[in-house]
């Protein structure tokens, strides 16, 4: 009696130790008694029936799946290579466990399929222009199909857009192109800026009878500052009647 008193209280002993069980403080605990859900336990540290109950816990972190290289083709026929990386967290350990037999893997093949099919709807230039608007669109939608299974999606993000050779020198040609036309329309605006200042420097020499001659006169300073050259240059009829009236200004100052 005594020996089987003896092996109970040794088998309650190992059946105490070997049911208790740590869960971290990122993780839940979900319970299933005889293959029925029956709980979910907390971080700490709990107990739980060896042979009859079960305990599976769940990572409940920001965790992060990368979608491989996909070969997608465009709406415009273009084919490109695309990967992404999957940013989301389990809200509900027991969903997690119940609704899904492999959250982390069903979440990724997924998200793989939808990249697929929404880049597929997209021509190659607003696939480049709008990454971050294409990456919240399968984001709404990977994350309503996934929050049956408890997995809340926070973010999706295009790493890379891999171009074939042929279409990348063709997109360097049409850069050059488009920076050469910039320039064309820069320096046409500048001519037409100059020619307003222009007109506007004319419209006031032509107030002053001997505008233009003085003008004239600094000009041609500036272009032979050394008086030891000789310069031709091309007076227009304005200068001379510029200088008469000068002179006739000067001849009256001197009678004064």
């Amino acid at each position: 009696m005594l020996v089987a008193l003896e092996i109970i209280i040794g088998v309650g002993i190992f059946l105490v130790i070997a049911g208790l069980r740590v869960i971290d403080q990122y993780e839940d605990g979900v319970v299933l008694t005889l293959g029925r859900y029956t709980g979910t336990r907390k971080p700490g540290l709990t107990w739980i029936f060896v042979g009859i109950q079960r305990m599976s816990k769940v990572d409940l972190r920001i965790a992060t799946i990368d979608i491989p290289q996909q070969e997608v083709i465009t709406k415009d026929n273009v084919t490109v290579g695309i990967n992404a990386v999957v940013y989301f967290r389990v809200d509900s350990a027991e969903r997690a466990i119940l609704e899904v037999q492999n959250f982390r893997n069903a979440a990724a093949l997924y998200a793989q399929a939808t990249l697929r099919d929404v880049i597929g709807g997209f021509e190659l230039d607003t696939l480049l222009s709008e990454r971050d608007k294409i990456a919240d669109e399968i984001k709404k939608i990977v994350d309503v199909a996934t929050d049956p299974w408890g997995i809340d999606v926070s973010a999706i993000k295009i790493q890379d857009i891999e171009l074939p050779a042929d279409m990348k020198r063709v997109m360097a040609k049409q850069a050059e192109a488009e920076r050469e036309r910039r320039a064309v329309i820069i320096q046409a605006e500048g001519e037409f800026a100059a020619s307003e200042k222009l007109a506007q420097a004319a419209e006031v020499l032509s107030r002053v009878p001997s505008g233009i001659s003085m003008r004239t006169l600094q000009t041609i300073e500036k272009i032979n500052p050394d008086p030891s050259k000789t310069v031709i240059f091309g007076l227009p009829i304005e200068f001379y009647e510029g200088m008469k009236s000068l002179a006739g200004f000067m001849r009256d100052k001197s009678k004064e």
